[in-house]
């Protein structure tokens, strides 16, 4: 079964949100000279801290889920997260117990750390392309294009 993470709850607040990859390399000391290093994964975990603030409703909604859904921490559910790219679903897991703290007496701050499997990047042709080319006359080029297919296409569709 695939688990997803409510709809009916908050994001994660930007306070408290950090990103830590996971250590993708190996690093060997040699006796003399440089260290040597190499790749050990391709798909990196990486661990993001999260923080959210929930009403009454909201907290008992998520400890039912948490519970039952995503079995006590242990299950990989799907979530809507921050990264380079904006929001994006994506794969995750908790690596602790959240932790909840009453706020002025009605909200709750629930806090965690959430594994994440692979974290969302551009794809390498996509790095290329923008290392290759001007980055303004890029996005410059894609904003004409868009306004040529979303408006000027429609409207002339419309005039036939």
């Amino acid at each position: 079964m695939t688990v997803y993470f409510p709809q009916h709850l908050p994001y994660p607040t930007t306070e408290g949100y950090a990103i830590k990859p996971g250590e993708a390399i190996v690093r060997t000391d040699m006796e003399s000279g440089p260290a040597r290093q190499r790749r050990r994964y391709t798909q990196t975990p990486s661990k993001i801290s999260v923080r959210w603030v929930m009403n009454r409703e909201q907290f008992s909604l998520f400890e039912a889920w948490y519970k039952y859904h995503a079995k006590e921490g242990a299950e990989w559910f799907y979530i809507t997260l921050l990264g380079g790219l904006g929001l994006l679903e994506q794969e995750a897991r908790f690596t602790q117990q959240f932790e909840a703290k009453l706020l002025n007496g009605y909200l709750w701050e629930i806090t965690s750390e959430l594994e994440i499997r692979d974290r969302p990047t551009l794809s390498e042709g996509a790095l290329n392309i923008l290392l290759d080319c001007d980055y303004d006359k890029l996005v410059l080029a894609v904003n004409r294009l868009h306004e040529y297919v979303h408006e000027t296409c429609p409207k002339q569709i419309e005039d036939l």
